[in-house]
């Protein structure tokens, strides 16, 4: 291949794929943790168990 070719010839981006997984899985476990914290915080337990109160004697 001449040396013009290999100068202007686009970079090998093999890492890139590798990149974007470990990009897409540290975001995600983030958003995971982030998702824990919301459920798991007090507020939101409060809510959740009126809310299952309230639909399981409405039946009655």
């Amino acid at each position: 291949m001449p040396v013009v070719a290999r100068l202007l010839a686009p970079a090998d981006d093999h890492g890139v794929t590798t990149a974007e997984y470990a990009l897409c899985t540290v975001s995600v476990v983030a958003f995971a943790g982030v998702l824990y914290a919301i459920l798991t915080s007090d507020t939101v337990n409060a809510v959740l168990t009126d809310l299952v109160v309230d639909a399981l004697s409405s039946g009655v």
